[in-house]
């Protein structure tokens, strides 16, 4: 194994920058989202652009249901986090019929993305009242036309209180975009560095995002700055991967970048 790192390794430069050797370089040094690579969000790649951190059978899959209102469950009280039972809660009383049925996954399957749930912040009016309602942000995002979907929901009242919606907003990817990104890039021409390196490093064939622990950050295209194909980055949603072989070395993706929207991969100039 460290004769294999050795062979694909980069050189080592000043903020931990690596020098790309032939197709994709393994690297062996720390690279960000270490503490939590098989997690979504976090992290900051370099590179030309700005990174924030963080299919098939549309159709033939049948329209969604709205299901009758969850159970309570488990609750939690003021300012505390949302309890496990809240968070399954708020998600299903966020998807309303329309959602389900003219929303898209990632996968290109029906229904939004499903991005984050958070406890929402208190109305102005309601800062200092220990009784003021407990509500959570549910976030997706929709590829059917690429925006932001956030519902506010009441966890006392079971209702929808706000919804917002917004286009070129990107947050941080979720673990399952992070996947789908692998996904794209495997199957892919330009996926084939990533390809090699793998079986370079442990003997066997990369066929599936299951076989690396994933982090991305989200790619915005600055104007001039890299191949057309990715110029809608930010109104598309786009990720650099941060890849790494499970209990072995890092693999250097960073100039690749999938166009989750458009189902596309290319590569930045890292001259």
């Amino acid at each position: 194994m460290r004769e294999t790192v050795h062979r694909h390794l980069g050189k080592v430069m000043a903020g931990a920058a690596v020098a790309a050797v032939g197709t994709a370089a393994m690297v062996a040094i720390t690279l960000p989202g270490t503490a939590g690579a098989d997690a979504s969000g976090g992290t900051r790649g370099g590179g030309t652009g700005a990174v924030q951190q963080a299919g098939q059978g549309r159709d033939t899959v049948p329209p969604g249901v709205v299901e009758q209102a969850p159970a309570e469950g488990a609750k939690g009280t003021g300012r505390d986090p949302l309890t496990d039972d809240e968070v399954r809660r708020v998600e299903k009383l966020a998807l309303n019929r329309q959602l389900l049925t003219t929303g898209e996954d990632v996968d290109g399957d029906r229904g939004p993305q499903r991005l984050g749930v958070d406890l929402a912040e208190p109305e102005a009016d309601e800062a200092d009242d220990p009784g003021a309602p407990r509500r959570a942000d549910v976030t997706f995002y929709d590829y059917k036309d690429d925006t932001l979907v956030t519902k506010t929901v009441n966890l006392d009242t079971g209702k929808v209180e706000e919804t917002g919606t917004q286009r070129g907003v990107q947050p941080p990817p979720s673990h399952a975009e992070n996947a789908e990104a692998a996904r794209i890039l495997l199957a892919d021409p330009l996926g084939a560095g990533l390809r090699a390196d793998y079986k370079d490093a442990v003997g066997k064939e990369l066929t599936s995002p299951d076989q690396l622990l994933l982090s991305g950050g989200v790619y915005r295209a600055v104007p001039g700055a890299q191949p057309a194909v990715l110029d809608r980055c930010g109104a598309h949603r786009c990720v650099r991967l941060f890849t790494k072989v499970r209990n072995g070395p890092w693999i250097d993706t960073r100039s690749l970048v999938i166009d989750l929207s458009a189902r596309k991969v290319a590569a930045l100039d890292r001259s």
